[in-house]
């Protein structure tokens, strides 16, 4: 996600799989159609929010259709969108594309040195880290200081932001996107007299997108990445972690890419990279709120059609194998101790997902079995959940608590195991059973008021199989049968079958804001990351906009987003009077 504009909690991907078993009693009318290039625009018109339009599309690609060498190219394409075309972002188009070819060409000869000659010597031992700037040769030290040079020139006839601005001035908000496992989605909330304007900037980026400060947004990725992963307490460990979960899927590596491949890829690479998924075909517009379809489908073939049909995308062919050993790892944290167990469970579109999904709601919340029994009756837990993590390929069934006064991870573990067996042995009742069903029930029916997160939803589950999903799930979900739980349980919930991470406090390490600690774990997860990010910010006029942005989306975040959200405005009101 970009920052300052990033602060949308609930267009993670996490929190969109949270909310999977949410989305709504009631059927959504989606309207259908197809233009001849290929795209596919889902439409539906509401009226409760007057002249408020979401609007946004979807690109189905993720983490999971890299390979090594090029790994979180699809959270740097993201990055690359904001940049603008040829008519929007720069001063002068063709000193931009002469700038622009210098730079590829220094680059290209300084990734040839760093993997022929630095990859040898780092080999050799002779340096710790080829992609480090301290360990260049002189000629590589001159051809980044020439680098160096092209980029802050380039940057005199770069207007930056430029894209950002021209929504803003015409009355949008909330331009933003997200990359996940299996999807990029790009999306903004437009009036809905300006709807014609938002066709033509989505489709010029995509006819014409400029990939401008291609090398000098590494840098700002890479600063991305020491935020959200190296300088969170658990950060770099959930990585280790997961990597450890997925054995051969594409899922192994992290959406926002290892180092080194960040380094290495090329302008040419990226070039093909966006051919192949970038090609209307392999793209899905979503349009949600206050407009006549009959008046926006000539405005989106207008537009959009004038985009050129692709080849289709290669398969994912890389399968998970089948685990056939526990997996445990043992980590020393700034963080409260905690344990975190995760099972591998088929694909978001399997029968079976609709019985873990309901399984994971039996957990949950203040009467769910993890709360009363770790919470309230052995008192071992600050707190629980349990969540389905479904992605197209593959998902993971995934348990984690952190623990309270003196109780320690494997405390947790044995009672989480007794739960299991409990499940396994003795069919959940089914007043117990209904409860549930009636929860599912009220918060399918909350998570559709929003124009935005109706619109973020069904480009999601389109990602992941369809986006009938939101009308079809409400009835699959009440029909999970106490037979049904037991059964996934039995056949997914196997000690061969999971990984297990043990957390344990660092000596020296302080305890956490007993606020933050308050929140859900899942929530506490995103909002680390979230302040993590902010952190870097040192520009006072810059937080003051974020926590503008922040007031104005918190109004339209759905109910049980509202605790994180409300502790980002109060994290971020206390760092601005701190530096007033």
């Amino acid at each position: 996600m970009r920052v300052p504009s990033v602060i949308m909690p609930v267009v993670s991907a996490s929190i969109v799989a949270a909310a999977s078993a949410v989305s709504s009693a009631q059927s959504v009318k989606v309207e259908e159609f197809t233009l001849d290039n290929g795209m596919r625009f889902l439409l539906v018109p509401r009226e409760d929010q007057p002249n408020n339009i979401a609007a946004g599309w979807m690109a189905r690609v993720g983490s999971v259709h890299e390979r090594p060498g090029i790994t979180g190219i699809s959270h740097f394409f993201e990055h690359m969108m904001f940049k603008g075309t040829r008519t929007i972002g720069t001063r002068d188009a063709a000193k931009d594309a002469e700038f622009m070819r210098k730079a590829e060409d220094a680059r290209l000869k300084l990734r040839e040195m760093t993997l022929r000659g630095q990859y040898d010597r780092w080999r050799r031992g002779e340096i710790d880290d080829p992609w480090d700037a301290r360990n260049d040769t002189p000629e590589m030290a001159a051809l980044r200081e020439e680098l160096r040079g092209l980029i802050e020139a380039h940057r005199d006839i770069i207007v930056k932001d430029e894209f950002d601005q021209v929504y803003t001035e015409m009355g949008a908000s909330a331009m933003n996107a997200f990359t996940a496992n299996d999807l990029t989605f790009y999306f903004i909330t437009v009036p809905s007299n300006k709807f014609e304007l938002w066709a033509w900037m989505e489709s010029d980026r995509l006819v014409d997108s400029v990939f401008r400060e291609f090398y000098s947004e590494r840098d700002v990725v890479h600063e991305e990445r020491r935020l959200r992963t190296e300088s969170t307490p658990t950060g770099i460990f959930d990585e280790q972690f997961e990597s450890m979960f997925w054995l051969s899927s594409p899922y192994n590596w992290p959406v926002i890419g290892w180092p080194s491949d960040l380094n290495s890829y090329t302008y040419e690479q990226a070039q093909e990279y966006y051919a192949t998924y970038y090609a209307p075909n392999n793209l899905v517009g979503v349009i949600v709120g206050d407009f006549d379809p009959a008046e926006v489908k000539p405005t989106i073939e207008r537009y959009f059609g004038r985009l050129k049909k692709g080849p289709k995308p290669p398969p994912v062919v890389t399968m998970e194998m089948p685990s056939r050993a526990e997996m445990r790892m043992f980590a020393e944290c700034d963080c409260q101790p905690q344990v975190r167990v995760w099972h591998k469970t088929p694909p978001f579109a399997h029968e079976d997902a609709y019985a873990l999904n309901v399984l994971a709601a039996i957990l949950n919340g203040r009467t769910g079995r993890l709360y009363k029994r770790m919470v309230e009756e052995e008192q071992i837990a600050s707190s629980a959940s349990a969540q389905l993590d479904a992605r197209r390929y593959a998902s993971a069934f995934a348990f984690e608590a952190e623990t309270r006064g003196d109780a320690t991870p494997e405390q947790l573990l044995a009672s989480w195991e007794a739960i299991v067996e409990d499940l396994r042995e003795n069919p959940v009742s089914e007043r117990e059973l209904q409860k549930v069903r009636n929860q599912i029930v009220a918060n399918q029916y909350r998570a559709l008021q929003s124009n935005f997160f109706l619109m973020v939803q069904l480009g999601y589950y389109e990602a992941l199989d369809s986006w009938q999903y939101l009308n079809e799930s409400p009835s699959r979900l009440q029909q999970v049968t106490p037979e049904d739980i037991r059964r996934v349980v039995e056949k997914y919930f196997t000690r061969e079958n999971r990984a297990i991470a043990f957390y344990t406090r660092k000596a020296g390490s302080a305890p956490e804001d007993p606020a933050l600690m308050a929140l859900d774990p899942q929530m506490r997860g995103m909002v680390k990351q979230q302040i993590a990010q902010l952190e870097g910010i040192e520009d006072l006029a810059m937080l003051e906009r974020v926590y503008a942005s922040v007031q104005s989306q918190a109004a339209q975040a759905p109910e049980q987003f509202r605790p994180a959200v409300e502790y980002i405005q109060s994290w971020l009101k206390a760092r601005i009077e701190s530096m007033k």
